[in-house]
């Protein structure tokens, strides 16, 4: 077990209209410096796939573009905690990032999770401080990207992700 902070802030801006929490950056993000570098992470092909586009190179400055260019705002839900390696399911001692900060600042019509710990505890965590903040945006939680979730087929998460765009399509709000 090791105490692992998430080293690398959120990408948005004035324009992102959904944001995509993960629960916490894997090694490789960490190393990276960036969101779903770990290369065989489905996290990137599948974005493409819905967006009808090339996946993006892997470096960070590219994908945070083509995030950017996509209105899709990328963060975390956590900002620090204890972790064995890169498994989700050994989080303990959990500090929630402030989603706040870009729901606040951004348009966003909708918050994503991928995988089942990142919405539990965006749910746990940042939901409570964002109702008291009296923000109220409406969450999915979809299945994780990750190879951890091999179970999942590349065009079923394809379909499970299909909200995102559905989301970014929506007009007005």
């Amino acid at each position: 077990m090791m105490h692992v902070e998430h080293g690398f802030g959120p990408v948005w801006d004035g324009s992102s209209q959904v944001l995509i929490l993960g629960t916490m950056p894997s090694t490789k993000s960490r190393e990276a410096g960036f969101y779903y570098m770990f290369p065989r992470n489905r996290f990137w092909p599948v974005l493409a796939a819905l967006l009808h586009t090339p996946v993006p190179r892997p470096d960070p400055a590219t994908r945070r573009r083509y995030a950017l260019d996509h209105r899709i705002a990328l963060w975390d839900v956590l900002a620090e905690c204890d972790i064995q390696g890169t498994s989700d399911s050994s989080i303990v001692n959990p500090v929630p990032n402030d989603i706040g900060l870009i729901i606040r600042s951004a348009p966003i019509r909708h918050v994503f999770t991928t995988g089942r710990k990142a919405g539990e505890l965006y749910r746990r965590l940042c939901l409570p401080l964002l109702d008291r903040s009296g923000l109220t945006v409406p969450m999915t939680c979809l299945p994780s990207t990750s190879t951890a979730n091999a179970a999942k087929h590349l065009d079923d998460l394809i379909l499970d992700y299909r909200p995102i765009v559905d989301a970014l399509n929506q007009q007005g709000q």
